[in-house]
Order: C-alpha cells, then structure tokens, then sequence
C-alpha cells in the first residue's frame, strides 16, 4: 500500500523528505521496515534497508528503489552518497518523529541542511483511503471473530491472563499480524482501571469483565473494547452499562453531522454521562484516530475545538469507573466521511451475560 505519489504532489517547496522512522517508511512504501530510511523527491523514490529486509522489500515495494547496505556502505554513507549524486541541497523531515540526536546524526548522514517539513506525512495519514479503510475493517473481523469465539469459553475460574492469551491466540488463528496494543483484560474491582493490566485476578460470578484489544492487517490496526457480565449483573451495574451505551450513541449521531469538531462528540457523550449523575467517572476524551498506530491525532476529545476531517477514522470510548467497584467502557470505530459517521465496528453491543 504505497503512497509514493501522494507524498511528492505535498513537497511544495521541498526537494526531498528524508524518513528513518518505521511508521513513515511503511506509510510511504509500504512495507515494514525497523532499521532504515526513505527519500522521496519530486520525480524519485528510494528506500534503504538491509539484508535482513531486502529480499521481501525488493519483491514488496514495486515503486520506489530498493538499495541495501552493507558493512563497508551503513545506511550513513548511503545517505550521503545519494543525495550528493542527487544534488539535493536540503531536505525536509519530521521534528515530531525524530529525537535531537537522530537529527543531528541524519543531517550529518545527509550532508545538507535539514528543515522541518510541517508533518506531511502525518497530514497525510490523517485522512484513510479506501484502501486503508479495507485494512482496518479486516483487522476489526479479526477481532470480532476472536471475540465471539471467547465468549463461549469464558468461564468462573478463568485468570484475566488466561482470557487475554486466549483471545491473543485467537486473533492469530483468524489471520491477525499481531496485536494493535497490548490487550486489556480486567474483571471485577479492575474493572474500574480504564488502562488496567491483566493479571491473576479470578473471574467470579456477578463480575464484570472489560476487554480491550485489537489487532494488526496489512500493518493497520484495529480497537475495540466490550464489557460483559459473568451470570447476573445487578441493577446498578445495568444503568451503568446504558448510561455508557446511550453516551457512546450520542457521540456517534454528532460525529455524523458535518463540520464538527472534535470537543463537540466529545461534550455530546459526556453531557449523558454528567445527566445521569456520574460525569465524575468520565475522566478520559471520547475517541482518537488511528491508522498505522493505534494512537493517532486527531482526536475527538476537550480542547480540539478543529472541525474532524473526512477520512479519518476514530474511535468512540466513554466509560464510566467506579473506583474500587467496577468500570463499564464499549468501543467502536467510526470512518467519517461525506455522508456522515460510518461504523466500522459489527460486534453487538448490548449488554451480554455469559
């Protein structure tokens, strides 16, 4: 999945952007590659790895050259060696995807004045193609897949550990590459923990359990989270669980108006949460987008007072977290486009009760 052309019609003024970041490489090419670089200029493409990638790059990236180092020619004399046969007298890259010290060591590699591009990569990758879209939709059957096969083996008994590797387990059989994350599996107390991490804690009955996972396709990542009920679930956990639902509905119907920005789907579910007396235990934003990584910008939370662009596929998470009690948190993914918010997510969402 190339986006070589996409990145050349954005140089402006630039005659090349320089990448070392993997996020970025594949974003350009494609491919994934931890330990290398891309150049991108208005009429040429390159990319630069080593022998451990090269052969799958070569047979993977078919618009963009493949070069290779070696122990005589590292990636820094590489670098140099093609922008002086270039002629490039300086070259964009990303103040955001590089510490100070790799920016200092590129622009020494380069030979050439390094500016900052204004994250044209990032912009880019704000808004999904079809293509992207696909592949995040395919990840999210995964899933669901893995989900709706761990719901009829969860048992009392059952450690949070045991259900997140096997629902790890799962989204590998199913064809995922991997997690977006790593997974959350809490019960019970935990529960209340948005960000908790699975442990040894026994699912009983009369828990709830909130499982927040995803995983990778074609490099794009999924995300959602349900919470399930273990043999019966009380009154309050109930209204709990609707008041959550009935935020989550009202975020997506704003997300679906055009224009809007990302504090609004955000102020729109937590209005229901605050209505229904528990706005105190609704502590995180509503959603964030996400792509080739899991965290993304923009996102649909307070203080992004910018309209959200069509293209951009976000999520949408309120929860509600009583500490030391339970938490409830159901997730979606929503793809904005022209005709409003699409869901992306099948899995149902009403409250089950294994």
């Amino acid at each position: 999945m190339s986006h070589v052309k996409q990145i050349q019609q954005a140089l402006g003024e630039l005659p090349a952007l320089v990448m070392t970041d993997a996020v970025s490489i594949r974003y350009a090419c494609g491919f994934h590659i931890d330990d290398g670089a891309a150049v991108i200029s208005r009429d040429g493409a390159w990319v630069i790895t080593d022998s451990r990638y090269v052969e799958a790059a070569t047979a993977a990236i078919k618009d963009m050259q493949v070069l290779c180092t070696s122990r005589e020619e590292p990636l820094s004399a590489m670098l140099g060696q093609l922008f002086a046969r270039e002629g490039f007298q300086k070259a964009g890259a990303s103040p955001a995807r590089l510490s100070h010290a790799r920016w200092t060591w590129l622009e020494q590699a380069v030979g050439v004045p390094l500016v900052p591009d204004g994250d044209i990569v990032a912009g880019l990758r704000v808004r999904k193609d079809a293509e992207e879209v696909a592949s995040i939709v395919a990840a999210q059957r995964i899933a669901e897949k893995a989900l709706d096969e761990l719901l009829g083996i969860i048992r009392p008994g059952m450690t949070e550990k045991e259900v997140a590797a096997e629902l790890v387990y799962r989204m590998y059989k199913f064809g995922g590459e991997g997690n977006s994350f790593d997974p959350i599996v809490v019960t019970g107390a935990k529960s209340s923990m948005p960000h908790g991490v699975p442990g040894d804690v026994v699912i009983k009955a009369g828990d709830f359990i909130t499982m927040d996972f995803g995983t990778l396709y074609n490099g794009y990542c999924s995300d959602m989270t349900r919470t399930v009920a273990v043999g019966h679930a009380t009154e309050e956990m109930r209204k709990v669980y609707d008041t959550v639902l009935a935020a989550q509905l009202a975020g997506i119907e704003t997300a679906s108006r055009p224009g809007v920005t990302g504090s609004q789907i955000h102020e729109a579910a937590a209005k229901v949460i605050a209505d229904a007396g528990y706005g105190a235990y609704f502590g995180h934003g509503f959603g964030h987008s996400l792509g080739l990584e899991i965290h993304e910008n923009p996102g649909a939370r307070p203080g992004n007072d910018e309209p959200l662009p069509e293209g951009a596929v976000i999520s949408a998470e309120p929860g509600i977290y009583l500490p030391g009690r339970f938490g409830v948190r159901i997730e979606d993914m929503l793809w904005l486009h022209d005709e409003g918010a699409e869901n992306l997510t099948k899995a149902p969402k009403e409250l089950i009760i294994l």
